[in-house]
């Protein structure tokens, strides 16, 4: 009589534990999962000092195309929700200038464009964001970009030098993208 209260508080222990208040596991909760992460990267970083630029003849000193097929690569191509690219242009030298910013198709035809026309020093730091996606410009300019061009003309003359230290043109772009991954 005396192990029948320990049994009898051992079986209502398992009873209670079996039929415990236990919910259901549910598998399939992954696919209402979405990830969608950020992915940011500089795209191109150019540096002209004003005595390159005075030192070419003509107006146009500076065009450069740079391969560039990271945009088109499947996966990310297929997995692009939006995204914006930013420019960005310091101008330190004596000179106004005309800059553009070109993404190219595999043929070399332009995609998209972007300019800027910039005054002699001293200026603000120009910088400029382009959506890209449902709120932008189309995302298959994105997706079919495998070059970028970069030109620069100079629109004033090549004698005269800034009172600036190292005066320089700076041309910087960057880009945020999202992608859903699943």
């Amino acid at each position: 009589m005396k192990y029948i209260p320990k049994y009898l508080f051992t079986l209502l222990l398992y009873l209670a534990i079996v039929s415990s208040c236990a919910e259901k596991q549910d598998f399939d909760q992954l696919d209402n999962l979405d990830v969608i992460p950020t992915a940011e990267a500089s795209l191109l970083y150019i540096e002209a000092p004003e005595r390159i630029i005075n030192q070419v003849t003509g107006t146009n000193f500076y065009s450069q195309t740079f391969n560039f097929d990271a945009f088109s690569e499947e996966f990310f191509a297929d997995n692009i929700l939006d995204g914006i690219v930013t420019y960005e242009v310091e101008n330190t030298t004596s000179k106004p200038l005309d800059i553009t910013f070109e993404f190219l198709d595999d043929a070399g035809n332009s995609l998209d464009s972007e300019n800027f026309i910039v005054n002699a020093a001293p200026t603000a730091i120009i910088q400029r964001e382009i959506a890209y996606g449902p709120a932008g410009r189309s995302l298959d300019i994105i997706r079919n970009t495998s070059a970028i061009r970069v030109s620069a003309i100079n629109l004033g003359d090549n004698t005269s030098v800034s009172s600036l230290p190292n005066p320089s043109v700076y041309l910087r772009s960057s880009a945020k993208f999202r992608l859903r991954l699943k």
